[in-house]
């Protein structure tokens, strides 16, 4: 959230007032030696001269420099713990000792450095700053790693120091990297903020004590925004009947209240959809494993759904009860030929979560950037990195493992199972993926954030212990005594001002056209995508692989037991998914309908937008996706107005456009990673020039470059 941090003081303070020596010769004297700018170890030039300027010089006119600073913004409910002045926030540019002055703080939410940057923004360009968390702001729970500097060594903080840092390197979980030199800052503040960031971001906490409770308990009164106008919460069983309505599962599916107040199980959410013939009954019986719990309806009638696989016993008699019981549950959801069941094993025959944090964590790292230089030496062997990280390669696997399910749902017209042991992590992912190529509602503002509340958040994934928030080994639960209202991340008004939030919406978006009746006949069930699919009839049971003595197979797939080979054959499922997939691309996509993304290798390519965007060098200021959609809002707002011409209605409507999109002309300086990085007023080139860099050079515009997926190699 919010912008990319400042990278160079541009025309401001270049180093603090009243140390012009000490940060010219960067060390030696009294203030001791080593710079901070390289970071992972880089060093500085040895010093030429040595300053023999005083500690106590330093805070001789702090008085004078407390006039400039930035008035600290706290949040309802927030509360300041410690901080320190005469700070100084780095330029992440070689080794420099170039940056802004200003005060480092922590609150129980946040730690911000509070700058002259800020008060330096135009009014123009403070609308588009993201009202809760600034540039300079980090909170608690966006902390990955932190370092200290010693004598130029870079080193790991956590717990109890005996020694403190000369630079505090701050590691963000969204890929931001600070620097914040501690030399000219009095001791007892550097023990005090150094302490109290550790304490506050490595200690374990109860969930109580989280900032979300606060802030909720504080804002409540002042909030008075509807949830239901952003996204459907799924916390009402209203909200799951509305669905099944939308999507035409009605006929099938049934929604339940078996688990209000969580009475039968944590996990599952309180209201969800079950098959219409399951025994509400049969819910509490395991705890609601083994129960298929629909996700979707596909237009044809097909539907997706899930189970949490039950646990493994020993015990013979009670292996037996789950054999009967999951025989039971079968027979409900597979009843050839009119009900025909997939199931996908992703616990057994997918990634494992091991292999995809261990991915993520080499990917990541090709994006901490602790300074210029090291940008430019990596980006001679970025592509091997990159290659050995298996990163772009997991992508792929889920993208073809989501392609592979709607072939089955489009073409085959099978219910599809997913397997999983809680249901709550790739169960989430896989079955978003499918509903965001399948269904356009959802890739709708409104629908988007829909879906991720009814996967993710009513779905039970265990973002606390994913993420770690809480820091705990034993992942104890806390209860509350009563349930909170919480407030909708949804809201983005209170994140954006109306400005930034215009350049959410894609200005060349058009809704689906409503058919009259006399178009609706003879196209029931049909979607404008599925005439140009191969047509497949509905499959009887075959006689050989998975559908043979169904029962047994599915049984022992849910008890878990391990027969991927016992699935149909991969090379039957490769020719059908193969036939599937060139169909469909080689007929022009309907927006409407159905929506695959290409997976071959060169097509999968790093998310720039998402993972470049706080570096300086790989922004373009006043370019990129940014100035292509203001270009946009420019020409539609010259057709509204000869459209004004010519009829004279709907004014109210047209005039509000035109403002939103009047007000977009003046930003060009946006970087081209926005709504990620907010600005950028600092670019340096290479040391050394690169081949990526001649490359660079060589394009004769770059602002005509398609760049929501940057080809990195042109980088």
């Amino acid at each position: 959230m919010g912008g990319a941090p400042a990278a160079s003081a541009g025309g401001r303070c270049e180093r603090p007032p009243l140390l012009p020596r000490v940060a010219a010769s960067q060390g030696g004297g009294m203030l001791g030696k080593g710079v901070v700018g390289g970071g992972g170890g880089t060093k500085a030039p040895k010093p030429s001269f040595v300053s023999y300027v005083r500690p106590e010089e330093i805070h001789t006119n702090e008085k004078e420099v407390t006039e400039k600073e930035v008035t600290l913004h706290l949040l309802p409910g927030e509360q300041l713990l410690c901080e320190a002045s005469t700070v100084l926030k780095c330029v992440q540019e070689d080794s420099c000792q170039r940056g802004i002055y200003g005060r480092l703080v922590c609150t129980d939410f946040k730690i911000s450095f509070l700058g002259d940057d800020e008060s330096a923004l135009d009014n123009d360009e403070t609308q588009f700053k993201n009202k809760v968390v600034g540039e300079n702001d980090i909170t608690l729970h966006c902390v990955d790693q932190i370092y200290g500097v010693f004598d130029e060594k870079k080193k790991t903080l956590f717990g109890q120091l005996k020694k403190y840092p000369e630079t505090l390197i701050i590691h963000c979980k969204d890929l931001r990297v600070f620097h914040f030199c501690l030399r000219y800052t009095k001791e007892e503040e550097v023990k005090r903020i150094v302490s109290g960031i550790i304490h506050h971001t490595q200690a374990p906490k109860l969930l109580k004590r989280l900032f979300l409770f606060s802030y909720a308990t504080a804002a409540q009164n002042n909030t008075a925004t509807d949830r239901k106008n952003h996204a459907v919460m799924f916390d009402t069983l209203q909200d799951w009947c509305w669905e099944l309505e939308r999507t035409k599962g009605n006929m099938k599916y049934k929604a339940v209240s078996v688990n209000e107040g969580y009475k039968v199980c944590e996990r599952l959410p309180a209201y969800f959809v079950v098959p219409t013939p399951l025994p509400e009954e049969d819910v509490p019986r395991f705890q609601g494993h083994g129960i298929p719990i629909w996700c979707w309806s596909c237009h044809n009638g097909c539907a997706l759904l899930k189970m949490s696989a039950l646990p493994k016993e020993q015990d013979d008699g009670i292996l037996q009860i789950q054999k009967n019981f999951l025989d039971g549950i079968y027979k409900i959801i597979h009843r050839p030929p009119y009900e025909i069941v997939k199931t996908e094993d992703l616990s057994s025959n997918f990634l494992s979560l091991q292999e995809i944090q261990t991915a993520y964590s080499k990917f990541k790292q090709l994006f901490l950037i602790d300074n210029s230089t090291e940008f430019w030496d990596t980006d001679i062997k970025w592509f091997s990195l990159l290659e050995s990280s298996s990163w772009l390669d997991i992508i792929r696997r889920c993208l073809k493992k989501a392609i592979e399910i709607i072939e089955c749902l489009e073409a085959q017209n099978m219910n599809i199972l997913l397997l999983e042991e809680n249901a709550s992590d790739l169960c989430c992912l896989v079955s978003s993926l499918v509903q965001v190529m399948m269904d356009p509602h959802c890739r709708t503002r409104f629908g988007f954030q829909s879906l991720v509340q009814k996967e993710w958040i009513m779905g039970g994934h265990c973002f606390l212990d994913r993420c770690n928030h809480l820091r705990q080994s034993d992942k104890e639960e806390d209860t509350q005594g009563k349930p909170l209202n919480l407030l909708t991340v949804w809201d983005w008004s209170v994140q954006f001002e109306p400005k930034a939030q215009t350049l959410l919406k894609n200005p060349l978006y058009v809704e689906k056209p409503k058919l009259d009746k006399g178009q609706r006949k003879g196209t029931h069930l049909k979607h404008q995508r599925q005439l140009s699919l191969p047509l497949t009839q509905s499959k009887s049971s075959p006689k050989r692989g998975f559908f043979r003595e169904e029962t047994d197979h599915l049984i022992k797939n849910l008890l878990g037991k391990r027969i991927s080979k016992l699935i149909n054959s991969s090379e039957e499922l490769q020719d059908n998914f193969r036939e599937f997939y060139d169909s469909w691309h080689s007929k022009p996509p309907s927006y409407h309908g159905l929506l695959l993304p290409h997976i071959e290798g060169p097509e999968v390519k790093v998310w720039a937008q998402r993972y470049l965007r706080w570096i300086p060098e790989a922004q373009i200021l006043g370019g990129g996706r940014v100035a292509t959609m203001s270009k946009l809002l420019e020409m539609l707002e010259e057709v509204q107005s000869l459209q004004e011409k010519i009829e004279e209605r709907h004014h109210s409507q047209e005039a509000l456009q035109a403002e939103a999109t009047s007000l977009l002309r003046n930003s060009a300086r946006l970087s081209s990673l926005f709504p990620f990085a907010l600005l950028q007023r600092h670019s340096s080139k290479p040391v050394l020039p690169t081949s990526g860099w001649k490359a660079l050079e060589d394009e004769e515009d770059l602002a005509k470059r398609e760049d929501e997926f940057v080809d990195l190699g042109d980088v």
